[in-house]
């Protein structure tokens, strides 16, 4: 598809949406931000909670296309996951439909999948046919959003790419990051993708660096045009010197979401 302009970018707050503020105008965007907290620097920002409909429809009007980054990011009570991940998503999608946007790029997760086992030694990459195992509420959340990108392709047409991302930081800060990083550099490059690539109707893609320690097919994502130029190996030795190498009989280690599928971080807000 043409290039998109105007992008709404929700969550733009927050870690990863505040890296992509500064990366993603490079690709020649025009990014409308929103976040339920204010937009450091940002005074045009919408501040605006995700089940606040009216306030969505307003921050979607206009734009070519939507980066939804915002909801809680860790594991927190299942009300509060409800409000902001799962309904929220739907005011979203709600307002894109009423407003005509054709493409959502979802920012899904690994932890929609984190039962899943993670792979060893000779096993094959996880493919991103692996049916949904959420490791927590928050996992649960991502896999509704998954279903809710489907149901919207079905019933009215609107395209969305869902991302399983990884772990998006300038860099990894522990072993199993090794396996599941994406540089910033590269989650630009997969936003960028995702916007871009012809007829995805629903797409669901990996997303992270090509990294050595691998746990995960990216065919889906290189085949939007994602090329993926970093790799977290750089970083192994002194990260394994630290913590080990990962021990498949350990709880934490033992399947793709880590620690999420044993004593989860809990969101603070």
């Amino acid at each position: 598809m043409p290039a998109p302009r105007t992008i709404l970018l929700t969550g733009a707050a927050g870690g990863v949406g505040t890296l992509m503020r500064e990366l993603l105008p490079a690709y020649g965007y025009e990014l409308r931000l929103l976040d339920v907290r204010p937009v450091e620097g940002a005074p045009d920002a919408v501040t605006a909670d995700l089940t606040d409909a009216d306030a969505l429809r307003e921050a979607v009007r206009g734009v070519d296309a939507i980066i939804h980054l915002a909801g809680i990011s860790l594991e927190a009570p299942f009300e509060k996951i409800l409000r902001s991940n799962i309904e929220g998503t739907y005011h979203l999608y709600e307002a894109a439909r009423q407003e005509g946007v054709r493409r959502v790029v979802f920012a899904s997760s690994n932890h929609a999948v984190g039962f899943t086992p993670r792979p060893t030694g000779d096993d094959p990459l996880i493919p991103i046919g692996t049916p949904h195992r959420p490791d927590t509420f928050y996992g649960l959340s991502k896999c509704f959003g998954e279903d809710l990108a489907s149901l919207y392709w079905d019933l009215h047409g609107l395209e969305t790419v869902s991302l399983r991302i990884g772990s998006c930081f300038p860099e990894p800060t522990s072993v199993r990051m090794l396996s599941v990083w994406m540089s910033p550099a590269d989650c630009a490059r997969l936003l960028h993708a995702a916007l871009t690539a012809e007829d995805v109707r629903h797409t669901v893609a990996y997303g992270s660096s090509a990294n050595t320690r691998l746990w995960w097919d990216l065919t889906t994502a290189r085949a939007l045009g994602y090329e993926p130029q970093d790799d977290s190996e750089p970083y192994a030795a002194a990260l394994v010197a630290e913590h080990g190498e990962l021990d498949p009989a350990n709880p934490d280690h033992a399947h793709l979401g880590g620690p999420f599928c044993t004593d989860p971080p809990i969101w603070p807000y």
